[in-house]
């Protein structure tokens, strides 16, 4: 039985361990644009210098685990297509592409790893004094923000945003924004309209949307919100987003033999993170088992924990959530944050190599 998974990301790498673990007849292909597995939560550190994100793909899935360093460009018909016409037959899929950046003109985007290395080689070439613009509120751009900050001291960093730390409770929020203010990040509450050409390399003029502009020499985009198009150049029905439609056991609903999981999946209430992408991918590759034993799964179903976010190497906030990801009051910070910031990170990257992936059931 040929399985074929499209994607090396957190979700990707933990269903082909999992699905070569749990269906031993399994011939399993990984499809990837690149030959590293890259830890999306790192890649903050790879840009500011402080640490690296990228794993080589070999040392992260079981042996026996084919791998194809490509781009998928269409899936269907027990077929997926890749960029340089070659095809490769499945009996079954899992599409595991994640979420895609759709930077405004002018800017870096720093959520993809292309985009994190020339954001890492714009940021080493900057001269002391001159000022980085990280633009996006929510937890890539603080993140963001913050690790530059802590790297170099000797540069101004801004972060800009319609609402810098919105998604934490009132106090969680003082205490992220109390935290970038102590490494000196000057905080924006406002959304940037347009980025347009100044002088410099890496110039520009970033403007707000109450009429303000200020100079930037580099300026960085840390907003995550699209998906590849693969699903939809596909034929696969679609949300709004362009996530594809899935059932309750996370098959396209057009097909099937096509899991998706991750980012690129249309899942009510799921936010995009790898602590939604890991209890899917494992849950998939469970279900697929069970229905190859001529057993039906339980539906999808998943709670929530927490939300964390780093404030450089010596600081963070995780701030506690319901089932349902609504938030608690409660929340840590500070060494505290750090640690389970920090395990947090480990653990993805630990489950994903070795597919022992487990979640919590979510609210009745």
């Amino acid at each position: 039985m040929k399985v074929v998974v499209i994607g090396a990301g957190y979700a990707g790498v933990l269903a082909a361990n999992r699905v070569a673990r749990k269906v031993r007849s399994a011939e399993v292909t990984v499809i990837n644009p690149r030959p590293d597995f890259v830890e999306r939560v790192r890649l903050h550190q790879q840009i500011a210098g402080t640490g690296a994100a990228a794993t080589p793909l070999t040392s992260m899935l079981r042996a026996g685990i084919t791998t194809r360093t490509g781009t998928a460009v269409k899936i269907g018909n027990g077929a997926v297509a890749l960029e340089d016409g070659t095809h490769v037959p499945f009996d079954y899929s899992f599409l595991a592409v994640g979420s895609a950046a759709m930077p405004m003109p002018g800017t870096i985007p720093v959520g993809t790893w292309e985009g994190a290395e020339q954001a890492r080689a714009a940021f080493a070439e900057l001269p002391a004094g001159g000022t980085v613009t990280v633009v996006g509120g929510g937890s890539t751009g603080i993140e963001t923000a913050a690790e530059v900050a802590c790297a170099r001291p000797d540069v101004r960093v801004r972060l800009a945003g319609s609402s810098v730390a919105g998604t934490f409770s009132h106090g969680a929020r003082r205490r992220v924004r109390a935290g970038l203010e102590r490494l000196k990040v000057d905080l924006v509450d406002d959304k940037v309209t347009e980025v347009s050409a100044g002088t410099g390399r890496f110039g520009g003029i970033v403007r707000l949307r109450s009429g303000t502009a200020f100079a930037s020499d580099l300026t960085l985009w840390a907003v995550m919100g699209g998906v590849p198009d693969l699903a939809a150049h596909s034929g696969l029905d679609v949300d709004t987003d362009g996530r594809a439609i899935v059932d309750e056991f996370l098959r396209s609903v057009n097909d099937e033999r096509i899991f998706v999981v991750g980012d690129c999946a249309a899942v009510p209430r799921a936010r995009m993170a790898c602590q939604t992408a890991q209890p899917q991918a494992a849950y998939a590759a469970g279900a697929l088992a069970r229905l190859i034993g001529g057993r039906t799964p339980e539906p999808y179903s998943m709670g929530y924990l927490a939300q964390t976010v780093s404030l450089g190497r010596q600081d963070a906030v995780s701030q506690f959530t319901h089932l349902d990801d609504t938030l608690r009051r409660a929340y840590v910070a500070g060494r505290a944050g750090v640690a389970v910031k920090e395990a947090t990170c480990r653990t993805a990257k630990y489950v994903a190599r070795t597919g022992f992936g487990v979640s919590i059931p979510g609210p009745k």
